[in-house]
């Protein structure tokens, strides 16, 4: 469905309040523009403001129900032996503020990311974040949808996002793919 397409909600929708970050509850019926749909879920406007709709609950926009798992699922395997680094950056490049067109790595926003083994085999993906301004209250959803996602990875037994201030996020962090798409070059 194209961005900035105007539907009707077929059923009540769990949504996140953009960008308080407060869960609500968008009635069936309600007129939503959707205006941003990467990393497997979606932005809408509504006449009260701007709104995050998770992948699970596509089938209230009319799309049909997917899931995290469905999105992921469709990725390569992971090969034999340690988890590889480029899939992990990979998955958390899938991530992204509802707000921004830009994934979280190419926005600046992963400070830092480490593999970790752990005893039974696995690995524990451990990822220091920041966001574009501090009181954004979309930092929870945020962090929670990257380690949701890199908890679907095969051999990730543990993953844990940690959401940090030092040193402040600035334009200047966004990579020459992050500036193309928001036209800052």
């Amino acid at each position: 469905m194209p961005e900035n397409t105007t539907i009707e909600l077929k059923r009540d929708c769990q949504a996140v309040q953009i960008p308080h970050g407060s869960g609500v509850t968008l009635p069936a019926g309600t007129e939503v523009a959707i205006t941003q749909t990467l990393g497997g879920s979606y932005t809408v406007q509504t006449n009260a403001g701007l709104f995050r709709i998770a992948a699970g609950d596509s089938d209230a926009l009319g799309l049909g129900a997917t899931s995290l798992m469905e999105e992921v699922s469709q990725k390569p395997a992971a090969a034999e032996g340690p988890l590889e680094e480029k899939l992990v950056w990979d998955t958390l490049k899938s991530c992204f503020d509802p707000e921004i067109p830009v994934n979280i790595v190419d926005l600046g926003l992963v400070y830092d990311m480490r593999i970790e083994p752990m005893a039974g085999g696995g690995s524990k993906v451990l990822v220091k974040m920041t966001l574009t301004a501090p009181g954004c209250g979309m930092g929870t959803v945020i962090a929670s949808d990257a380690q949701q996602k890199l908890l679907y990875l095969p051999g990730v037994e543990d993953a844990a996002v940690e959401i940090v201030w030092d040193p402040p996020w600035h334009q200047s962090m966004i990579t020459a793919d992050g500036r193309k798409i928001l036209g800052l070059e």
